[in-house]
């Protein structure tokens, strides 16, 4: 399995931006696809997920009504748009494949990142 993330760069506070993730080498269209992101000096976390059909998506409260995720199964694509964003938006962020339960997730592979600087 293969993932590569791009579309990370600088942007200033307030301002958007889309992060793309390139999948291959499983049946895309049949697994959940999420986002996190590792800040300088801290551990990585938990930004978002979405599931198979893309009818389903959950968020961290840190990014709840800011961030986006969706995705094209016909591309095998997943995006991650943000928008109002903030200096501790700052990190790589790293999309995965996982497999979603009701009550969390577990990662199946991970990607690599992409960074992401917030300037204030």
């Amino acid at each position: 399995v293969q993932l590569q993330a791009s579309g990370g760069g600088l942007v200033q506070a307030g301002g958007s931006l889309r992060l793309s993730c390139a999948a291959s080498g499983h049946k895309f269209s049949s697994y959940g696809m999420g986002w996190f992101r590792q800040a300088p000096g801290k551990e990585r976390e938990f930004v978002g997920t979405i599931n198979w059909s893309g009818g389903s998506t959950r968020y961290a409260d840190s990014v709840k009504d800011r961030f986006t995720i969706s995705r094209d199964n016909a591309k095998n694509t997943v995006d991650l748009q943000m928008n109002s964003l903030k200096s501790e938006d700052t990190a790589i962020y790293y999309c995965a494949v996982v497999s979603l339960a009701a009550d969390g997730w577990v990662i199946d592979y991970w990607g690599q990142g992409t960074l992401v600087t917030v300037s204030s």
